[in-house]
């Protein structure tokens, strides 16, 4: 019998586990038998928490396809809820590591549980080898050629490579190249792909996710629209940045220095239960 914690944030929806005793499974086999949405639970991935030596807890994640995600905003911000509303950590601020790093937390909180959650996601990558993409120095506004087309890309690491496109093109085409690019031979672990517009100084963002496909809402997808707007001008350094995701909104900062990027947003409990034998995914 294990227990678990369904979690969303902004549409992003992530089963939890606690696993700070080592006694859950944490395989691609499981994994996709409890994201499967017909025959599991059903969920964009599986956030665990474990120990950490040299931050106050530890997170692994797995994508739905039951592959390894180094970092994911949405499912920091679910565990951080999560440690607090539970007195797993104690104060408002603490950090989390991720395989990424150790993320440092902030919480604003109502009637002692967590509304919104502040995560410094760290430092942005934009050189191509530790993307890592193929290529040398920096890809910002270049041409990326795929299926006949030439599109406007930006390449850059937010502990998970990101491609992200400006503007020009239709949601019938987003559909169509957001599985396309995921794959591109440039990126030799797979890409997140966000297609992204400026407005009125906000960024308005659809996120093709490695590894758990088209999402409502992707934390480090927004970050990495943020940075790749501030490289371009299109939005302001060290100014919370609105970022509209189908799912909702996120506010992400930029620092002028590029010393970090930090994303806001809410999380919510949707429900818990308990997984019991072989009863999810026959």
């Amino acid at each position: 019998m294990t227990r678990f914690w369904k979690y969303q944030g902004t549409g992003n929806d992530f089963i939890l586990i606690d696993n700070r005793d080592g006694r859950s499974e944490m395989s691609s086999k499981f994994t996709l038998r409890i994201c499967d949405r017909h025959f599991g639970i059903g969920a964009d991935g599986v956030a665990y928490i474990v120990n950490a030596d040299d931050a106050d807890i530890g997170m692994r994640s797995m994508n739905s396809d039951g592959s390894v995600s180094e970092v994911c905003g949405t499912g920091l911000r679910c565990v951080a809820k999560h440690v607090y509303d539970n007195g797993i950590v104690k104060g408002e601020e603490f950090t989390i590591r991720s395989l990424h790093g150790i993320h440092e937390v902030k919480i604003t909180a109502e009637d002692g549980k967590a509304e919104l959650v502040e995560v410094n996601m760290g430092v942005p990558v934009l050189d191509c080898s530790e993307i890592p993409m193929v290529g040398e120095g920096t890809f910002i506004n270049q041409i990326i050629e795929v299926e006949g087309e030439r599109l406007l890309g930006n390449a850059l690491s937010m502990g998970n490579p990101h491609l992200v496109i400006f503007g020009g093109l239709t949601e019938t085409e987003k559909d169509r190249f957001g599985p396309i690019l995921e794959r591109i031979p440039l990126f030799p672990k797979r890409a997140n792909v966000g297609f992204a517009s400026v407005a009125d100084g906000k960024i308005f963002l659809r996120v093709y996710e490695r590894g758990a496909g088209w999402t409502l809402s992707c934390g480090t997808g927004a970050c990495a629209a943020a940075v790749a707007a501030a490289v371009n001008d299109l939005v302001p350094y060290d100014t919370p940045i609105d970022v509209k995701l189908p799912g909702g909104w996120l506010k992400v900062t930029v620092a002028k220095d590029m010393g970090k990027v930090t994303v806001t947003g809410p999380a919510v409990l949707v429900y818990e239960g308990d997984i019991s034998g072989g009863q999810i995914g026959k």
